[in-house]
């Protein structure tokens, strides 16, 4: 009986404390096959849709993601904005993530300023984690996230610092798409649909399609790459 309770009380500890995405306001609708989804800084030239708010805290940012990228196709959405709570004063409160707001938008792939020539890489959400990339070690914070200024042709070498850890060599081209990886020992769970799925995985370096990578630069914390 006892096993049944404690059993019982995590099952609502989980039911309660899942992420839930609903879509609270929708504007318009836009046909489109458009299979991206990507931040966006300047609206000037998009189309506003409409609205979702993601509401508990899950530590699966890809099951969180997927959700996420179903409920912006529901309306054509392809691109979005962070759209902050404020307070009662009209202050905009800091980012939240177990309750935060998306602007919903579509963008001509046409008008949409790609940044390229970028390497973000993540920690999990667990614990810090140590890298070195052409030897020079950096520790980034769980949650959190450096930028690194790419060079075309140049060979960049990524290590999980570990006595049994992984490296990769990545090597940009020209005018080459930001290239997303997580270091974590966790297991990152996909549904394999290319949103929030993985490109490659070596170990513990795990490279993220692009969507869902930028999705992570909008939920994580930006570290200063020293």
């Amino acid at each position: 009986m006892k096993k049944i309770l404690i059993a019982a009380l995590i099952f609502l500890i989980q039911l309660f404390s899942a992420q839930k995405v609903y879509l609270t306001k929708v504007e318009k609708t836009h046909d489109n096959t458009d299979k991206f989804l990507y931040r966006i800084h300047d609206v000037k030239d998009a189309e506003y849709l409409g609205e979702l708010e993601v509401q508990g805290f899950s530590k699966y940012d890809d099951e969180v993601f997927a959700l996420i990228y179903k409920k912006a196709k529901e309306i054509g959405a392809n691109t979005y904005t962070l759209k902050p709570f404020e307070t009662i004063d009209g202050m905009k409160q800091d980012f939240n993530p177990s309750n935060y707001r998306l602007s919903l938008y579509y963008l001509p792939k046409a008008k949409s300023a790609e940044q390229t020539g970028y390497m973000y890489i993540f920690a999990s959400s667990d614990k810090d984690q140590k890298i070195a990339v052409n030897g020079k070690d950096y520790i980034i914070s769980p949650r959190s996230y450096i930028v690194l200024k790419t060079i075309p042709e140049e060979v960049y070498t990524v290590s999980t610092k570990k006595l049994l850890g992984s490296t990769i060599k990545i090597q940009p081209k020209d005018n080459s798409s930001n290239q997303y990886f997580q270091i974590s020992a966790a297991k990152i769970r996909s549904d394999n649909t290319g949103t929030g799925g993985l490109n490659l995985k070596s170990g513990d370096i795990i490279g993220l399609e692009s969507s869902y990578g930028d999705f992570l630069s909008t939920i994580y914390h930006q570290q200063q790459a020293e």
